[in-house]
């Protein structure tokens, strides 16, 4: 998930360039002022925001200038100050513009965007194809993390019998309690889980000089190619002079879903007491019900 460093942007200085980076789940949370946890919007009698909902007062602000939800504060004089009833601090109701919330999800998923682009960023970091990739996302097929004593390769795909049978004689539970301590025992796992534990455990610089070897050595012209794209995608998790930030490869697994503000995403009152709505809020309504 992309995000802005800064939320002000001094526009009286001259940029050359900007730079758009992942967004770690810690991140999200820094900028998030509380987490969504269910998905109705508005009380249809009282046309208040339901709390902890997608437009909560307490999470995203007052729906109307210095007054909380439930009115024991009202007028400029109580700026500031969080009712002790409803939980809402008293100020501007732009604020519902500015302030995000977050979806903490009950399992990683991995964001299409870097599945299915052209080129696949995961396929190139990982050295799978893509079509391999999503029968691990969609739970159908288990791939080796570590292989342990059980003489298979790492990412190597296993169906559920195999994974039973190696996961029986070398899993967590029948290796010794030395191999355990050590991490020496064979572990696989399938879902968003299982990428984003295998790209946690990539180490970027390793893998740019396997690929440099590649592409000094090799006699096949494809190869090459290959290794020159996949390096290409290597270099932007690479920490250089000129980048503040690192990226983290296995940022690109999502556990903690930004929320944008409700004013970007409005309710709009109809005739009839009826409300259109943004695409958007049955988005996040339709992952919230997943989620619970």
């Amino acid at each position: 998930m992309t995000f802005i460093q800064s939320t002000k942007i001094d526009t009286s200085k001259n940029y050359n360039s900007i730079t758009i980076s992942l967004a770690s789940p810690e991140m999200i949370l820094t900028r998030s002022y509380g987490e969504v946890l269910k998905p109705e919007t508005i009380n249809y009698r009282s046309y208040k925001p339901e709390k902890d909902g997608l437009f909560c007062e307490k999470i995203f602000g007052p729906v109307k200038d210095y007054e909380c939800h439930c009115g024991k504060y009202k007028g400029i004089r109580y700026r500031g100050i969080i009712c002790d009833r409803c939980g809402v601090e008293v100020t501007r109701k732009r604020v519902r513009r500015e302030r995000m919330g977050h979806i903490t999800l009950a399992v990683p998923v991995v964001h299409i965007w870097y599945l299915r682009s052209i080129p696949s960023k995961l396929s190139y970091l990982l050295g799978l194809s893509t079509k391999n990739l999503e029968r691990i996302i969609y739970y159908e097929i288990y791939v080796i993390i570590e292989p342990g004593a059980s003489g298979r390769e790492q990412r190597e795909l296993l169906d559920e019998d195999e994974y039973i049978e190696l996961e029986t004689k070398y899993g967590f539970y029948a290796v010794s309690e030395e191999e355990r301590d050590n991490e020496n025992f064979f572990y696989a796992s399938m879902g968003g889980e299982a990428l984003r534990e295998m790209l946690s455990r990539l180490n970027m610089i390793e893998l740019k000089n396997n690929l440099v070897e590649i592409i000094n050595t090799s006699r096949s012209k494809q190869k090459k190619q290959d290794a020159l794209k996949r390096l290409k995608v290597a270099k932007a998790f690479l920490p250089t002079s000129e980048k503040k930030k690192v990226n983290n490869p296995e940022w690109m697994v999502i556990s903690v879903l930004p929320v944008m503000p409700p004013e970007l995403r409005p309710l709009v009152p109809l005739d009839g007491g009826r409300f259109a709505a943004s695409d958007l809020n049955d988005l996040y309504r339709r992952i919230i019900i997943r989620n619970n």
